[in-house]
């Protein structure tokens, strides 16, 4: 097949994503209307600190479209084109495509890739309302957008704090490794500027047996922490104290990106005996899972006493793609979801911490066929725990009325979070918030047609939804 080069006009419609129900789209247009200019509250993502602290200028439309999105490259990758010709770094250094000019041209002309999904409609609304181009991207457009764009970006206007400041950004959280001392949140903690930028601590490394380099990373903790981290109570005062470190640099959760939802509570005794056995290296991969569903129930101990909300970000089969993990590296759009247990799983830390209303808990899947079977139930019951929203691969339109649609009857609106954008792509968060609240008008619209709501009850859910939950969810 091939496709014309042809480029159409580029226009955003403004009602967009609602029913194509004239009685619906009129409730969700007036739902939107309300909340379409809140500020944003993103209270998980991956952004680069480094932007916000420096304020540099960002180099062009490649480096900042193109080479931080796995989505992007994800799909490009799956065409056909190689990593190398998008220009993503090798581990061993070999050459790879240095013209970003080439690679933006690529990208444009595979741009039909993209038609129906969500990355779609992320691009479209970066485009045309942050960058004001109105022609559709294609090879026939694609020297006109790098030219347009990296020219914008050249400007005053388009400088990272700007850019924060004009997409009415409240907060934004960060994801840091506890290895990673934190300069540029310092720096940003001791600037002059307004922007809320923090980090979120993100133990992995050092949590999980199978991570790379774990025994080099239990070292370094040692020398950051001036704990003994080959003495069980040692690694976990070198967690507590890597944890207030980020708690003074703004930090109100932490994330843990483990594969399964296991939890476990072993004894002291049982507890340094594998702790031990994980040093030695002489560890199974049973050893290793449960010593990482032993670590989320000692970080859920620690929440208690330190306040930092929780999150658990379960079931992806990390770097499924061997080749691509030994040649680039981790986050290279090569993760794919599991099935994942969450009633037996959670069982043991809920048994501890359940009932705890000053711990919090805030879990995610990658598993959709859990929503109505075993997370509703669970966040409509335990005290201490809330649903986050649509993830990853289901951070679409379709994707989140299921998840409203399988979740509200059981857990209601108020035992979930709100919405968080959980990407490195700095330029889509405004197009991510905008759709999330989108489908959540047309999804009170539609509860409001059906008489299950009053106007009013939506017209406060839908602020709740949009700003509020996030905010309050997150201790923000």
């Amino acid at each position: 097949m091939t496709h014309s080069k042809r480029s159409d006009a580029l226009s955003l419609h403004p009602d967009r994503l609602f029913s194509s129900s004239p009685d619906k789209r009129a409730l969700a247009s007036a739902l939107y209307q309300q909340v379409k200019d809140l500020p944003i509250i993103s209270p998980h993502g991956h952004t680069d600190p480094a932007w916000f602290a420096g304020n540099a200028r960002f180099s062009d439309a490649t480096e900042l479209l193109i080479k931080p999105d796995h989505y992007v490259f994800r799909m490009l990758f799956s065409q056909g084109i190689s990593l190398d010709q998008l220009g993503i770094k090798r581990r061993d250094g070999q050459a790879v495509e240095t013209d970003n000019r080439k690679i933006w041209r690529c990208f444009a002309e595979h741009y039909h890739l993209f038609l129906g999904t969500p990355s779609r409609l992320w691009l479209d609304h970066v485009f045309a309302e942050i960058f004001a181009l109105d022609r559709v991207l294609c090879a026939e457009t694609a020297d006109l957008y790098f030219d347009s764009i990296n020219a914008a970006l050249a400007t005053e206007d388009f400088r990272p704090r700007a850019l924060f400041e004009r997409f009415n950004i409240e907060v934004l959280a960060t994801t840091e490794s506890p290895l990673d001392e934190l300069p540029h949140h310092r720096s940003l903690r001791d600037s002059d500027w307004d922007g809320r930028v923090i980090t979120a601590f993100r133990p992995d490394p050092v949590v999980d047996p199978e991570f790379e380099g774990f025994a080099d990373n239990l070292a370094t903790l040692s020398q950051l922490s001036g704990e003994d981290c080959q003495q069980w109570q040692g690694y976990l005062a070198a967690l507590r104290q890597r944890r207030r470190y980020f708690k003074e640099m703004g930090a109100t959760s932490t994330d843990h990106g483990h594969p399964t939802a296991n939890t476990a509570d072993l004894s002291a005794s049982d507890c340094e005996t594998l702790f031990a056995k994980i040093l030695s290296a002489n560890f199974s991969a049973a050893d290793a899972e449960l010593f990482r569903a032993q670590m989320l129930t000692e970080m859920a101990a620690m929440s208690l006493d330190d306040g930092l909300v929780m999150q658990l970000h379960p079931g992806s089969f990390r770097n499924h793609n061997a080749q691509v993990f030994a040649g680039y590296g981790r986050d290279k759009g090569a993760d794919m979801p599991m099935r994942t247990d969450y009633v037996s799983a959670l069982k043991p830390l809920l048994d501890r911490f359940g009932s705890e209303p000053a711990f919090s808990l805030i879990v995610f899947t990658l598993d959709e066929s859990v929503y109505a079977r075993e997370l509703a139930p669970l966040a409509g019951h335990y005290p201490c725990l809330k649903l986050g929203p649509a993830w990853w691969f289901h951070d679409s339109p379709e994707g989140m009325r299921r998840f409203r649609q399988q979740t509200t009857e059981t857990a209601g609106f108020y035992n979930t979070v709100g919405f968080n954008d959980d990407t490195r792509a700095f330029l889509s968060i405004p197009a991510r918030h905008d759709v999330a609240r989108r489908m959540d008008c047309r999804y009170l619209a539609e509860l409001v047609a059906d008489h299950r709501l009053t106007e009013n009850q939506a017209a406060e859910l839908i602020v709740e939804l949009s700003y509020s939950l996030a905010k309050r969810a997150y201790k923000l």
